[in-house]
């Protein structure tokens, strides 16, 4: 049985009832991109090229759709630059530093916890 979530701004939501739309928030951070992403702008602002060299693996349609999705919510800042040619950044907004300290220390224990699973000792 679903649970009820008080939707309203600065009542407590719950992660757990089905309607509660603090999901979206947890599937946009929980994405594998996304953690890998907000980890690479705790350093600083980065262009797209930059941002898709150091993650290693994303496709530019994946890296674009991840960014268009933590932008809309909040979590990222795109500033574009009127030059020639045209220049845009991405960097942390204030939420998207809140959020990268417990996804910093989720990347962590993944590098830890790897050589633990039995995929590793396979």
């Amino acid at each position: 049985m679903a649970r009820p979530c008080n939707i309203g701004l600065h009542d407590q939501h719950d992660v757990y009832a089905a309607a509660c739309p603090c999901r979206h928030l947890l599937d946009v951070i929980a994405n594998k991109w996304s953690a890998l992403a907000i980890g690479a702008m705790e350093g600083g602002p980065l262009r797209f090229g930059a941002l898709k060299a150091q993650l290693g693996g994303v496709t530019p349609k994946v890296l674009t759709t991840t960014l268009r999705r933590l932008e809309a919510f909040g979590l990222v800042h795109r500033e574009i630059y009127p030059e020639v040619p045209l220049r845009v950044e991405y960097s942390l907004s204030p939420l998207g530093r809140s959020a990268a300290k417990p996804l910093r220390a989720l990347r962590a224990w993944a590098e830890e916890a790897l050589d633990s699973t039995p995929q590793a000792r396979a």
